[in-house]
């Protein structure tokens, strides 16, 4: 099937190829009888711009990069679709590309941008640093989301972990908790939002007067749910008591809570579990998950507005903005009676 061209679609909606041009860049001088009868056109013949003609023809190609640490991650899978989402109602396409936190990956993803491929760049790093990025990043407009870095010279949309955190504990104490794990601290893990968490931990039990214990920092050999249960069975196994776990991520709850489960530990009667990130996991947990909710679609819009204000010409330090949390409390630590 031959491809609908602009001069077919000015053909059947009786009007000039540039009047057609100027509907398809949404121009606003058009009346809106004519814009209607040309998007009609456009419908019916099932007409699709050409980007190569486009990019001549604004120097933009309608197209955003999206780089993030694990595409099949809940909490990135659902970030993903937001930002989409957003992107798709400013008329914007988002290409997904996945780092796996590896350091070259997130360097190749600044240093070899290809000129005009993309209009711009929304980037989760864990690796590299503020020094790195800066130094790296060049002309293609760039946004940040987490924590790993907050360079002066760019945008930035963050949630505050240690704020979260502390939220978190402060409602297990009000239960009545005082021996609160936190699930965990994994080898190798160079993320700062771990870090963040923990700190947040430590204020709410230092605020509350109580001693931090180290035993109750757990940790972790890998990121996985098989990974957080194993860790949940060694400190069963060594006789460690708690009565509460604050976890760094839903997965990680996922894994403690099927441990518990296997221990015969009722949920949240002998132990209360709080999650983080609030993906699907958490409703479909048994008990449902708690958990900290970050205002995913306000990151995505936020990133994205952040991040278009750049395309359009703005130049000035980076924005940091942070973006609310939650806590949405299910069963496995209910709200307060």
């Amino acid at each position: 099937m031959a491809r609908v061209r602009l001069t077919d679609v000015a053909r059947a909606a009786g009007v000039s190829m540039k009047t057609v041009s100027n509907v398809v860049h949404d121009y606003p001088h058009v009346s809106a009888e004519t814009r209607q009868r040309v998007q009609q056109a456009i419908d019916q013949l099932g007409y699709r711009p050409n980007l190569s003609a486009r990019r001549l023809a604004t120097g933009r190609t309608g197209m955003i990069a999206l780089a993030i640490p694990e595409i099949d991650h809940p909490y990135f899978s659902e970030v993903s679709r937001r930002i989409a989402e957003e992107a798709a109602r400013r008329g914007y396409r988002v290409l997904i590309e996945q780092t796996l936190s590896d350091t070259d990956a997130e360097h190749a993803v600044l240093r070899d941008r290809e000129e005009g491929l993309v209009d711009g760049v929304i980037f989760h790093p864990v690796s590299m640093g503020a020094v790195e990025i800066g130094r790296l990043h060049k002309d293609t407009p760039l946004v940040l989301l987490g924590e790993a870095a907050i360079p002066l010279t760019t945008d930035h949309v963050m949630i505050d972990n240690v704020a979260a955190a502390r939220q978190s504990v402060e409602h297990l104490l009000a239960m009545g908790r005082r021996r609160i794990a936190f699930l965990g601290t994994v080898d190798g893990d160079v993320t700062v939002s771990t870090r963040h968490r923990l700190l947040g931990y430590q204020e709410a039990l230092s605020s509350a007067d109580i001693d931090a214990d180290p035993r109750l920092v757990l940790r972790v050999a890998g990121f996985s749910p098989e990974d957080s249960a194993e860790a949940v069975r060694t400190a069963l196994a060594d006789g460690l008591e708690f009565d509460a776990i604050l976890c760094r991520d839903d997965k990680f709850a996922v894994g403690a809570m099927a441990e518990l489960h296997a221990a015969g530990r009722d949920i949240p009667n002998e132990v209360a579990l709080i999650g983080w990130d609030d993906t699907a996991l958490a409703t479909y947990t048994h008990p449902s998950l708690t958990s900290v909710a970050p205002d995913k679609q306000l990151l995505a819009r936020v990133a994205l507005e952040l991040l278009i204000e750049r395309m359009e010409g703005h130049i000035g330090v980076g924005r940091h903005r942070i973006v609310p949390h939650s806590l949405a409390l299910r069963a496995s630590a209910p709200p307060l009676a």
